[in-house]
This record gives structure tokens, sequence and C-alpha cells, in this order.
């Protein structure tokens, strides 16, 4: 028996759905929205980097 690989989905419905995303934004658009995602993301991580610094070094002044 073939798992689905993600939320219940197999491969037959991801196909599915990447095709109708192709088929609303066009080839030209897919990029540009993976483009922002990624910056979004990275984005998000930095920020969680300066949560985490900013959290250590309130660690060691209370420390000293």
């Amino acid at each position: 028996m073939i798992q689905p690989l993600f939320l219940g989905l197999g491969m037959p419905e991801i196909i599915i759905i990447l095709v109708v995303v192709l088929l609303l934004f066009g080839g030209k658009k897919i990029p540009e929205l993976m483009r922002g995602a990624g910056k979004g993301v990275r984005a998000f991580k930095d920020g969680m980097k300066e949560v985490t610094t900013d959290e250590e070094a309130e660690k060691d002044t209370k420390e000293q």
C-alpha cells in the first residue's frame, strides 16, 4: 500500500494541484511567487535568529 505524501494527499492529487496552479498563474508568474515565498521564509528565519540572540544576551546579562 502506498503511503500518502502530505496531509493525506497521494501523488495523483498533488499532480492535479500542480497542474491547476500552473494553469492559474502561468509559467512566468510561478518563479516570482517562489522568489517571494523564499524571501518571506528568509525574513522569518532572520527574525527568529534575532530573537534567539536577544534572549541569549539577556540571559548572559542576568548571570553576571
